[in-house]
């Protein structure tokens, strides 16, 4: 299932680390919020299609014991994927959701012991039809931390068309090129676009493209 990825771009602009991981270079963002652990002692009360509720006692300041409980659920991997100097985007709807929108390709992980490389590769290709050899880790987000989720962004670099897409019952999808102007535009938020000046956005460029 395609992600919505737009709202979050303002993210982007935080302090980034580049290390190599797994043959590939690995280029991630450092964020403020961090998952809050499940203690071990935990047990799950829940299980849902996606959502895991985990529940333990929890000693107070006073002494009291109150429930605490998180969220687990499998990781997100979505991909920035460029084809010559295009970005593609896709425009996509769901069945809880009619108004087409926006996304990049990704969707969850299987199960919890999928990759997130492995899992943002199936995506491309179930969804675009769409393959690449060079892959970069940009962003890695845990966007509520009550909740155990990571959200991975890869880049994929000089994108080739493999095959027809193969979607699931659950995704009405299309697909087209935009230019790295268009893609800047994309983000809701105005003081991300204002925010990028000539030369922010040539380092953006050349991390995209590689060029």
């Amino acid at each position: 299932m395609a992600s919505n990825l737009f709202a979050r771009l303002p993210r982007l602009a935080q302090k980034s680390k580049i290390s190599l991981r797994n043959n590939f270079v690995t280029i991630s963002i450092i964020t403020i919020s961090m998952p809050d652990p499940i203690p071990s002692h935990a047990k799950i009360v829940f299980q849902g299609q996606i959502f895991e509720v985990w529940q333990w006692e929890q000693k107070m300041f006073d002494g009291s014991i109150a429930i605490f409980e998180r969220l687990r659920r499998p990781d997100t991997a979505q991909v920035v994927a460029t084809v010559g100097d295009k970005i593609l985007l896709e425009t996509q709807q769901q069945p809880d959701n009619m108004t087409p929108f926006p996304s990049l390709p990704g969707g969850r992980c299987e199960g919890f012991n999928e990759e997130p490389l492995t899992a943002a590769k199936r995506e491309l290709l179930e969804e675009t039809g769409y393959a690449a050899d060079d892959w970069l880790l940009w962003q890695e987000q845990n966007p509520v931390g009550k909740i155990q989720w990571t959200i991975y962004t890869f880049i994929a670099r000089n994108c080739v068309k493999q095959q027809e897409p193969h979607l699931d019952s659950g995704e009405k999808i299309t697909t087209r090129l935009i230019d790295f102007d268009e893609f800047l535009m994309l983000s809701e938020h105005l003081l991300f676009r204002a925010r990028f000046d000539d030369k922010a956005k040539e380092t953006l460029r050349t991390l995209l493209f590689g060029k």
